[in-house]
């Protein structure tokens, strides 16, 4: 499997995205901020795998600096912090592992800085384990949902590279590829970073998947000529109601799967899901740099020109058949199933 993050309690070790896949390096961090510049710059990318870079950024900065007063210490904690969360507005995943941290970080069992420290690397380590475990359930519980060879449509990337490991909708096909099932994929490219051509690709061939890759605009019509049985996405943060934020270009699938009688199925951890949010007009969308577009490799291939390049659209949860998560899988009405996911998980 992939190793996304690497890391030694010291320093912080990403796989650069930005080089795969013809060249497999390491980016190494010492800091919060030369984490979150790594989140920024896409280097690291996947809410779950920026959520555990970013409380491993947290851990670094910890050990980071000299002082012996408590409360210094944690408001240096919560710049880094604030730092971290500002790289990539739209994932939640970010933004509740740092809230996981920074509660290590005020606890009041702990009374020294040094017992801080241990406490946050300690945390740290528990979410990028916990990840992975997650990952396996999101896979089994949707691996249960597929019938042995269908044709599976994806859209970015959502494996290995997206998380601790394992990964979330590319997850489901791995462990449905692992029981035998003769699934397929079929990865749309995702303009205009190329997450499915570049990563997406690269990992089913590692992982001995039968792959087919497609430019973003035929998914249409493979879907009208039958050669579609499912699409299957991840997620950068779900609101209550269901909406799903995602990869630019995921809404698209959606309206076109809909039309086509197809299941659209969205995979995340419930730690994607964000309650507090109400619907998916309440989830910031971040803009990226215009040279993404107008760019490719380096190479201009538009005139300079104004450029909108959104990374997420937003999903209606009506067209959304179901979400997979590690504590089961949810169906409409989602403003109802996705808590009792929650409340289920506490129960038990």
């Amino acid at each position: 499997m992939t190793t996304t993050l690497r890391w030694d309690r010291t320093r912080l070790f990403l796989l650069d995205q930005t080089a795969l896949p013809h060249e497999e390096r390491e980016v190494e961090c010492r800091s919060a901020a030369e984490v979150a510049a790594a989140i920024r710059e896409m280097k690291v990318r996947g809410a779950p795998a920026i959520g555990a870079a970013a409380a491993y950024g947290l851990a670094l900065e910890a050990a980071s600096g000299g002082e012996t007063d408590v409360s210094q210490f944690r408001r240096r904690l919560e710049q880094a912090a604030a730092t971290l969360e500002a790289a990539r507005p739209t994932a939640v995943n970010l933004r509740w592992a740092l809230r996981r941290m920074l509660q290590v970080a005020h606890r009041s069992g702990e009374r020294t800085v040094a017992d801080l420290r241990a406490s946050l690397v300690a945390e740290a380590e528990a979410i990028a384990a916990e990840d992975v475990r997650v990952n396996r359930a999101i896979g089994r519980h949707g691996a249960a949902l597929l019938r042995p060879g269908e044709r599976i449509l994806t859209h970015c990337n959502t494996g290995g590279l997206a998380t601790v490991g394992h990964g979330t909708a590319f997850g489901i096909v791995r462990t449905a590829h692992g029981d035998g099932k003769r699934v397929s994929l079929i990865a749309c490219e995702t303009r205009p970073y190329l997450q499915g051509a570049r990563l997406t690709v690269w990992e089913a061939l590692r992982a001995g998947i039968d792959v087919t890759l497609i430019t973003d605009n035929a998914a249409g019509a493979l879907m009208a000529r039958g050669s579609v049985d499912r699409v299957l996405v991840g997620a950068d943060r779900i609101a209550r109601n269901g909406d799903v934020a995602n990869k630019i270009g995921t809404y698209a699938l959606a309206v076109l799967a809909r039309a086509h009688e197809i299941p659209f199925l969205v995979a995340a951890p419930l730690s994607t899901i964000d309650l507090e949010t109400p619907d998916g007009t309440a989830i910031p969308i971040e803009e990226r740099p215009a040279s993404e577009v107008t760019h490719l490799a380096g190479v201009r291939i538009a005139p300079d020109v104004h450029v909108e390049n959104p990374a997420f659209d937003i999903t209606p949860h009506r067209l959304v058949s179901a979400i997979v998560t590690e504590g089961g899988v949810a169906t409409p009405p989602y403003v109802e199933t996705l808590p009792g996911l929650f409340a289920a998980r506490i129960g038990g």
